[in-house]
């Protein structure tokens, strides 16, 4: 209980205490808040974008996404997967300054995640996880970071329960998560803590140390015209959890990021084409127990 205390309380001290550095205009900032360059400073009710960019390794990251995995043996889930995900975000108010791009911001966030197995004539649905959380997040400078209270819960598919012997579990979860992110184009780093309660098995994970890396090329790959965003991008996030006798669980995600300039009225969503690679104890729902390691690759549209 004592240490679970002084991670919070350390992580807050972090938050306080961090020194700004150079102030992260929109157009300078390299993982793309997505914050209109037109936006007054003060406060904005229902805005777009955040002040807290997406984990682009995460295998559990906002926004959507589509990916084949191939595992490098079978297991419960199945070989070869159809992972996707589906979701938004709705900002409620953000606090902008002293410059834009940096601020507070509050809002509500949800995604569904689902793993189908691609070896099933009819491509049966594995597992789904229910995610919705309330996420605060934060800029100054460089430094971001994201507190967030969150539910989750996960299900069965009704065709794998059918043909499977993997016994059904009422999975779900409340968990408080605070992430602290730095960013040095192109390289950025984050880390975090999170703490599950009201937990449906008891032993389920209670508690998870977080953090990885990403890269972005500072400059775009295709100048000019509509692609004048393109850009090589890379990321590896790993987690460990005590219930799982600390076993880390690695992810990594490469490729090129598209996206339009920043400032137009109307941008368009930034996405991404990515291969990919995990390694650990599985990100599924009742299935976090499973050694698992997968190659694949997707496409993932960001917020």
């Amino acid at each position: 209980m004592r240490a679970r205390w002084a991670g919070w309380i350390g992580l807050l001290a972090a938050c306080l205490w961090a020194q700004p550095g150079r102030a992260m205009h929109l157009g300078s900032v390299d993982c793309d808040t997505g914050i209109p360059s037109d936006e007054k400073l003060g406060v904005t009710w229902f805005p777009r974008g955040d002040v807290f960019c997406f984990l682009l390794a995460d295998p559990k990251t906002d926004g959507s996404f589509a990916s084949y995995l191939h595992a490098s043996q079978a297991s419960e889930i199945g070989t070869d997967l159809a992972s996707v995900g589906l979701g938004d975000r709705l900002a409620f108010v953000r606090w902008n300054g002293p410059s834009l791009g940096e601020g507070v911001q509050f809002g509500v966030a949800g995604n569904v995640y689902a793993q189908f197995d691609l070896q099933a004539p009819s491509h049966d649905l594995v597992n789904a996880d229910y995610v919705i959380g309330l996420p605060l997040t934060f800029r100054r400078g460089p430094v971001s970071g994201r507190v967030r209270v969150y539910h989750q819960s996960s299900h069965l598919g009704d065709e794998f329960v059918l043909h499977s012997t993997v016994p059904r579990e009422n999975l779900s979860f409340e968990s408080v998560e605070g992430l602290l992110s730095a960013e040095w184009r192109p390289l950025r780093i984050y880390g975090g803590y999170e703490d599950l309660f009201a937990r449906e098995p008891e032993a389920l994970v209670s508690r998870v140390v977080h953090g990885g890396i990403e890269l972005r090329q500072s400059t775009s790959s295709v100048p000019g015209g509509h692609l004048d965003r393109v850009r090589v991008v890379a990321g590896a996030d790993v987690k460990t959890a005590k219930a799982l006798n600390w076993a880390l669980a690695w992810s990594a995600r490469a490729g090129f990021e598209v996206g339009q300039s920043p400032g137009e009225e109307h941008r368009t969503r930034r996405w991404s084409l990515l291969g990919e690679y995990y390694r650990g104890p599985s990100p599924y729902g009742q299935f976090y127990h499973l050694h698992v390691e997968w190659w694949g690759a997707g496409l993932q549209l960001g917020l």
